[in-house]
């Protein structure tokens, strides 16, 4: 990561926990859809357990075995996982486009009104929460080691599947709105409760469940594969235990990652409610993306050693104005609730100003060899507004719980992440030999030896080149 080590590892404790929360919510998620697929209320499945606390008393077994079922398919092959997900999401597009045909003809447009019941803060508190719902499309790029052309498929997998959902969702939301006042709209399972309540189809409320169902299932499934696989990255670099590197040798797979996610991902399911789960998700989702858009301003015009110290101040200056800027925004915004004015005059212009300064006064130190983000700074940096943005609509208890997932992260930096880490960095130099895979050559190099032997596929024997 180009903010160094220390942010580097706060991000990726902020990626372990969004693996952690996500499977968990899909996985309580899964619960409520079967239950009405059986004729009953989302909760009924749910063992009420009165001596715990709100939020937590409701405990989940089919959510673990649901977790536990699709933890052992991933780890069984990553092939069939895809071919599984293929089948699913053939069969979801069908029930996708009954959905939302079968829902608008039943549309009352009455039932958008009013059309901003809680304003436009509600809108932004709204957009804050259920962010978590478009996660998924970064998953793409932890499967590149294993694409065929990794530099034209994965930015055509993520604009593809980005643009795809997110026209999908709109449609789906709006739909569910004309079917049935917000009000009686049902948090656990939205679309099977409107067919049967407002529409009068309870045939469709099968359907529906079916193809939730269906979604969650295949949602899971590459959820398993690819957030085991950031988990394997971070072992492997010993931020995590190097146990969960480890990968089968028949299958494939880094089984000790995708079950220790899994199995963490059980616990929290069992005990906590999907309100909580999409509240702490979101803002670790949230954070995440804004430190992407820093990394990516940071590194299109900062090289160590290349970029002049003028250069480096102006680069810090300009960012500070930019992150200042929004923070700033962001909390005039959820003090006031959006009937303020003032301090945008003021917040804005600094941003605008920041980022304007970055574009003409700081070069550009690298250019994408292949594919990037255009616009560079303006995207990235209307990226890192955006997210602060909606990050100071999240409400206080979210704050809190994130707060200690962060204290917890920063005690085990402290007394195990930053010395395996350093461990780690250093063992080339006191002489280990590292292996590498090529697609075309298999590399083994020997620092102490100063010697790279290069062993062709084609049958050559390893020959030896100094460097």
């Amino acid at each position: 990561m180009e903010l160094g080590d220390f942010v580097a590892f706060i991000a990726a404790g902020n990626i372990v926990l969004e693996c952690l929360i996500g499977s968990a919510a899909l996985g309580r998620a899964w619960t409520s859809y079967f239950a009405t697929l059986c004729d009953h209320r989302p909760n009924d499945f749910r063992i009420h357990v009165a001596s715990l606390a709100e939020h937590y008393n409701l405990l989940d077994p089919i959510a673990v075995v649901v977790l536990l079922l699709a933890g052992t398919i991933a780890s069984i092959s990553t092939k069939a996982t895809s071919y599984l997900n293929w089948i699913a999401s053939s069969l979801n597009m069908f029930i996708i486009v009954f959905i939302i045909i079968a829902g608008l003809a039943n549309a009352k447009p009455s039932n958008l009104k009013p059309y901003f019941p809680f304003g436009v803060t509600g809108v932004f508190k709204g957009a804050s929460v259920v962010f978590f719902a478009y996660l998924g499309f970064d998953t793409v790029c932890t499967v590149a080691e294993e694409t065929k052309n990794p530099k034209r498929d994965i930015p055509i997998g993520l604009l593809a599947s980005m643009f795809i959902v997110t026209i999908l969702y709109c449609l789906m939301a709006v739909t569910l709105c004309l079917m049935q006042n917000y009000a009686d709209i049902d948090i656990n399972a939205p679309f099977s409760s409107a067919f049967t309540n407002a529409v009068g189809w309870k045939w469709a409320q099968y359907v529906v469940s079916i193809g939730a169902l269906k979604s969650l299932s295949s949602v899971l499934l590459v959820g398993c594969v690819g957030q085991a696989r950031y988990i394997a990255h971070m072992a492997r670099t010993h931020i995590l235990p190097p146990w969960f590197a480890w990968v089968n040798a028949r299958t494939g797979t880094p089984v000790n990652a995708t079950m220790g996610l899994v199995v963490a991902s059980c616990f929290i399911a069992l005990f906590t409610e999907l309100s909580i789960l999409s509240n702490l998700l979101s803002i670790s989702t949230l954070f995440i993306f804004m430190l992407v858009a820093l990394s990516l301003l940071v590194r299109r015009h900062y090289v160590s050693g290349e970029t002049s110290a003028h250069h480096r101040r102006l680069l810090i200056i300009f960012l500070a104005m930019i992150i200042g800027s929004s923070i700033m925004t962001a909390a005039y915004w959820g003090k006031t609730e959006g009937k303020g004015w003032i301090m945008y005059c003021i917040s804005v212009p600094i941003w605008f100003l920041g980022t304007l300064g970055l574009a003409i006064w700081v070069p550009k130190a690298r250019q994408p060899k292949f594919w990037g983000v255009p616009c560079v700074p303006w995207i990235p940096s209307l990226s890192i507004a955006t997210n602060s943005f909606l990050l100071g609509s999240m409400d206080k208890d979210s704050y809190i719980r994130f707060g200690a997932w962060t204290i917890l992260m920063l005690i085990y930096y402290v007394f195990y992440g930053v010395h395996a880490s350093y461990d780690v960095a250093h063992e080339a130099i006191k002489g280990t030999t590292v292996k590498a895979i090529d697609h075309e050559d298999r590399i083994t190099t020997d620092v102490s030896a100063g010697t790279l032997h290069i062993d062709h596929k084609l049958g050559t024997n390893p020959s030896p080149v100094t460097v």
